[in-house]
C-alpha cells in the first residue's frame, strides 16, 4: 500500500486513547501507535461495551415473556429502524430522551417523537431546563496520519458536540467539533457522553485537542465558546474516563474512572465525585460501578453493578458509596436515570439480543424502598445500548425536596476511598 492509497476503514471507534500508548511528544514508532489502537480499542471496548449483558443460553429469566411465535426462547423480531413501540402501560410523568437508529427520540407517556433525522446521533441528555437537548452528532471524512513512516488515508467518524431545541423547532446548533489538525496531518478526537450544568457548563469525555498528548478524559466545554477546560482529576492512563453526570445543583459531578484490574479483562471502573468549587475528586465506590446518575435531591445515586453474572441497576447513598438497594436482578440491566419525581428508576435492557427502555416503580423512601412493579416502556425497539436515557420533569409537575442535597465533603479522606487534589 502506498501513502496515497486509502487504507481500509479503522476500527470502531471506543471512547480511550486512539494510540493506547499514552502522551505523545513525536510521530516515534508509528507502528506501535497503530497497534496499541488495535488493542487499546478492543480493551476498552472490552471494557465500555463487554460490561453489557450478553444474552445466556436457555430461557429468558423468570417473570419475564418467552418471545415471539415460532421463535426460539427469549427470540424477538426488533421493529424497523424508524419505529419505537411504546408499552401501552408507559403513563410516566415528563418526557424520556434516548436513541434509536443512530436518531434522537423523545418519548412522552405513551407518544413518542423523532428529534433528529441524520441516522448519526448519539449520547443525547436533557438541559438542565428541558428546552434544548445535547447530543453527539459524526461525520464521515478522510484524514490523513503516518503509519511505517509514510502518510496514510483513513476514514474518521467525526464528531460534532450539537444542541437542538426539544421541541424541535429550528436547525440543530453545533458547539464544538472532534477535527483535529498536527502540523500536515488530519485525524478526528473523542467527543462523547455530553451532560449540561445549570451554569451552562457542558462536562463531556474527549481527548481534544491533541489525541497524541491525551486520553479521553473528563473536559468541561464552555457553552458558548466551544472552548474546552480539563480539569486535575486523577486517571490511570490509558483508560481514562467515562459516565459524567452532574448533581442537579451542579455542586458536584460524578465521572468513572477506568483501570485495568489484574486477572479482569473487563477492566475495574470505579464512581468518582468531583466538586468544581475546591477542584478535588475523590472515590465514591471500589470497583464495578459505572453509569452514575443522581437523584433530583442528591440523596442517591442509581447506577450499574457489573458482576460475572452481568449487569444490574442498583442505588448508592451519595455521600458514602454503598450499595443500599437493588433493583434489578436479572445480569442485563443497565444505565439507569432516576425519575425527578424521585418514585421511579428507568434503565435500558436486554432480551433476545434486543435493547429495551423499562422502568422500575418503587415504593416507600430510602433506602428501605420496594419495587412495586417493573415495566417496560419500550418493546423490541433495539434502542442504542451505548446512549444512556435522560428524563426531565417540569418544575410545576414536582414534588418540593424534602431536604437538600448533602454535601460530600468532596476531596476529604472517607471511607468511600482514597482523595486527591490539585497541587
Amino acid at each position: 500500500m502506498t501513502g496515497t492509497e486509502p487504507a481500509p476503514r479503522r476500527p470502531a471507534r471506543v471512547p480511550t486513547d486512539p494510540y493506547g500508548i499514552g502522551p505523545v511528544g513525536s510521530w516515534v514508532a508509528p507502528i506501535l501507535a497503530f497497534a496499541g489502537l488495535l488493542l487499546v480499542g478492543w480493551l476498552t471496548l472490552r471494557l465500555m461495551t463487554g460490561n453489557l449483558p450478553v444474552p445466556p443460553a436457555g430461557p429468558p429469566p423468570s417473570g419475564e415473556p418467552g418471545g415471539e411465535p415460532g421463535g426460539g426462547p427469549g427470540a424477538r423480531t426488533p421493529a424497523p429502524s424508524n419505529v419505537v413501540v411504546v408499552d401501552p402501560r408507559a403513563n410516566v410523568p415528563g418526557s424520556i430522551v434516548y436513541v434509536k437508529g443512530g436518531n434522537v427520540w423523545i418519548q412522552s407517556d405513551t407518544t413518542v417523537r423523532q428529534l433528529t433525522r441524520s441516522g448519526r446521533a448519539t449520547n443525547p441528555s436533557w438541559s438542565p431546563d428541558g428546552r434544548t437537548v445535547l447530543y453527539v452528532e459524526t461525520t464521515e471524512e478522510h484524514g490523513v496520519f503516518p503509519a511505517l513512516g509514510n502518510p496514510r488515508r483513513y476514514a474518521l467518524d467525526v464528531p460534532t458536540l450539537m444542541r437542538i431545541a426539544a421541541d424541535g423547532s429550528g436547525a440543530p446548533e453545533p458547539i464544538v467539533d472532534g477535527r483535529v489538525a498536527i502540523g500536515t496531518y488530519t485525524w478526528a478526537a473523542w467527543i462523547r457522553q455530553p451532560v449540561g450544568a445549570p451554569d451552562g457548563t457542558i462536562a463531556v469525555v474527549s481527548d481534544a485537542p491533541n489525541p497524541t498528548q491525551s486520553n479521553v478524559v473528563v473536559q468541561l466545554v464552555d457553552a458558548d465558546t466551544g472552548t474546552l477546560t480539563r480539569p486535575d482529576i486523577p486517571e490511570e492512563s490509558p483508560f481514562g474516563h467515562q459516565d459524567p453526570a452532574w448533581r442537579a445543583d451542579g455542586g458536584e459531578l460524578l465521572f468513572v474512572r477506568n483501570s485495568q484490574e489484574r486477572g479482569n479483562p473487563r477492566g475495574a471502573p470505579e464512581i468518582w465525585r468531583w466538586s468544581p468549587a475546591t477542584g478535588r475528586s475523590q472515590a465514591l465506590t471500589g470497583p464495578g460501578y459505572l453509569a452514575p446518575a443522581f437523584s433530583r435531591d442528591g440523596r442517591w445515586i442509581a447506577a450499574t453493578r457489573t458482576t460475572n453474572q452481568g449487569t444490574d441497576v442498583v442505588v448508592l447513598d451519595a455521600v458514602s458509596g454503598s450499595e443500599v438497594f437493588r433493583v434489578t436482578d436479572d445480569g442485563r440491566s443497565f444505565s439507569p436515570v432516576w425519575s425527578p419525581a424521585g418514585d421511579a428508576i428507568a434503565f435500558l435492557h436486554q432480551r433476545g439480543g434486543i435493547i429495551d427502555l423499562r422502568l422500575a416503580r418503587l415504593d416507600g423512601s430510602g433506602p428501605t424502598w420496594r419495587v412495586r412493579e417493573a415495566i417496560n416502556l419500550t418493546e423490541a425497539s433495539a434502542l442504542e445500548a451505548t446512549s444512556r436515557p435522560g428524563w426531565f420533569i417540569s418544575p410545576g409537575q414536582l414534588p418540593i425536596p424534602a431536604t437538600p442535597p448533602p454535601s460530600s465533603g468532596s476531596g476529604d479522606r472517607s471511607p468511600a476511598g482514597p482523595s486527591s487534589s490539585r497541587p
